[in-house]
């Protein structure tokens, strides 16, 4: 019965089209493209640095070639020179952040061999080297990922670098941003442990769904465990790798952050590497899947994403717009051993995972490592770029998919929040469903993917709602959004409250508060509804008061503590604000 209801299930889902991906490396680039030669891999960049509103691509420097940029015309893409060069040094990470908030792309990269640059960006294609000026580090350490966020919520993008010290004597860093180009080391100061990791990369994400963003690392050689720090919301960390579940031993080489089941809650996905070195630690590939109370539990045996071969980098993709979430992967086999060289894994809709067959994506036979998505000809189709080994060409995988699906793109501009819109959540409603999607910088393995956020839509032709909740606390919201186009939406464009009380006569304080907020209203006589609810939208708490000359206060002392938004009604008339739980 249930292989019946599991065939009917992907019978359905294929009612709406074919995954189809076809290799336009060769089609799309004037000549063949190669990285070079590198042990363990770079990154790989899929992102609009120029904001003409279409996904370029970035490669980092090599024994072969200077910094690669790609500029993406009409779907085919052009080399162009801007002036940043590695000086012949090799790089592992290459990646655009508005470190300034001035609107335009600055880029910065990382080499394992004692480097880092970071290249100011003056507009028109014109970048300046900082690195010097910066207050970046610059001793002679393995650099190696970069993820990006704002962890004090300051609207300024801070740099967590990765240290891949074999040796374990040299930590990660933490730097915080300043705004002008200059960065404060805060790495002591806000609790990140001085020890030494392999640490491949990391993710800026909120885990817990407080407002801020904490940290997951990524740790090579299942010598120390995965790391998760927790954002105390006063500019400091806790390590709560063990209570959540996520100190996993392992070879990771990935952290990919996604809400894999669009339950609210975001999800992590980690690849390793098969067989293990060691016993007792993790197998193939792990999906740590949020439980939603702070714990993550490993379902990657049970869905089928372990991935049983050498895994690198990963992103989440829905490949057929179907609102379903895939996952590729790449490997760094080419299968003559029976490892999978890549593996796109097809999401059933209800969490369950099955290799692709006969997509194109299986001819893949390169020994691959960080992947990236965007979309090559704007038309609503992820596409996967990948970095092959051995002087191979890289892979442009073009979602050629058949479907008559539909598609939504999103893009963000902060205001009081950076001005990328790094750390925002985004949700997207349609009748009784809704779907989640979140902003990072640095990701997968060291991969950026496309500044645009991706929803599938299935057969939906319109969008009831998008809302997109900021770092700065903001909710934004529009309605009734036609499908398959991009949308920019800047923060405060569209405030959730339309019509609000006077703000002299509505006050509610302490705020932050761990037991009790007191609110004084001194308004008309008529009863207000008030609610407490959470980042979700979920009604937690509520209260009504007959009378303004009546004592009002709710009691919050059960309240798991995190950032959440009283509303206050009084007839037609409302009032959102943000409130703090400690």
């Amino acid at each position: 019965m249930k292989r019946l209801l599991l065939f009917f299930i992907l019978s359905a889902q294929y009612l709406f089209g074919q995954v189809e991906f076809r290799n336009d490396e060769s089609a799309l680039f004037n000549q063949e493209t190669v990285y070079g030669v590198s042990v363990l891999g770079p990154s790989i960049s899929f992102f609009d640095f120029d904001q003409d509103g279409w996904d370029d691509i970035t490669i980092p420097a090599s024994n072969l070639h200077d910094f690669q940029f790609f500029k993406n015309v009409n779907g085919n893409f052009q080399a162009i020179d801007l002036g940043i060069t590695s000086n012949a040094i090799q790089a592992r990470h290459a990646i655009w952040v508005d470190i300034d908030n001035d609107g335009d792309h600055d880029f910065f990269a990382t080499s394992d061999l004692g480097y880092l640059w970071l290249y100011r960006n003056d507009g028109d294609n014109t970048f300046v080297n900082i690195t010097d000026t910066s207050g970046l580090p610059d001793i002679d350490i393995p650099y190696w990922g970069s993820s990006w966020g704002d962890y004090n919520n300051d609207g300024i993008l801070d740099v967590f670098i990765s240290i891949r010290d074999a040796d374990l004597l040299q930590g990660n860093l933490l730097y915080q941003g300043n705004g002008d180009g200059t960065f404060i080391d805060t790495t002591t100061s806000a609790g990140i442990d001085p020890a030494g990791y392999i640490t491949f990369c990391s993710s800026f994400f909120d885990y817990d769904n407080d407002g801020d963003q904490d940290i997951y690392t990524a740790n090579d050689k299942c010598i120390t465990p995965n790391t998760l720090y927790m954002n105390n919301g006063d500019g400091t960390f806790t390590d709560v790798s063990i209570e959540s579940g996520t100190d996993l031993y392992m070879s990771a080489m990935s952290t990919t952050i996604d809400d894999f089941n669009n339950d609210g809650w975001l999800d992590i996905y980690i690849t390793n590497f098969y067989p293990p070195f060691e016993e007792d630690v993790t197998v193939g590939n792990a999906y740590l899947l949020n439980n939603g109370d702070g714990t993550f539990t490993n379902i990657a045996l049970e869905n089928g994403t372990r991935f049983d071969s050498i895994g690198w980098g990963a992103v989440c993709i829905d490949a057929l717009n179907n609102t379903y979430k895939d996952v590729y992967v790449s490997g760094s086999v080419n299968g003559a051993d029976g490892r999978l060289s890549s593996a796109l894994y097809l999401n059933d809709g209800l969490g369950n995972y099955t290799i692709s067959t006969n997509t194109g994506i299986e001819e893949d036979s390169f020994i691959s490592y960080s992947n990236a998505i965007g979309d090559i000809q704007n038309d609503g189709l992820q596409d996967i770029v990948v970095i092959n080994a051995d002087n191979d060409p890289i892979s442009l995988w073009n979602n050629t998919s058949t479907t008559d699906n539909n598609w939504l793109k999103i893009t963000l501009e902060g205001t009081t929040s950076n001005k990328m819109g790094i750390g925002s959540k985004i949700k997207v409603g349609i009748e009784d469903n809704v779907y989640y999607g979140y902003t990072l910088c640095g990701e997968g393995y060291m991969n950026q993917n496309s500044n645009a956020e991706f929803f599938g839509l299935g057969d939906a032709t319109t969008v009831d709602y998008i809302e997109v909740t900021w770092l700065s606390g903001m909710i934004d919201r529009i309605e009734d959004i036609d499908a398959n186009q991009t949308i920019n939406i800047i923060e405060g464009s569209n405030p959730l409250d339309t019509e609000s009380f006077n703000i002299s006569n509505f006050d509610i304080y302490p705020n932050p508060t761990s037991d009790t907020f007191n609110i004084t209203y001194s308004g008309s006589e008529q009863s207000i509804n008030i609610y407490i609810i959470d980042i979700q939208g979920k009604i937690i708490k509520e209260k009504r008061f007959e009378t303004t000359s009546q004592e009002k206060y709710i009691d919050v002392s059960d309240v798991v503590p995190g950032i959440y938004f009283m509303s206050v009604f009084e007839g037609d008339k409302k009032t959102v604000r943000k409130i703090v739980v400690q």
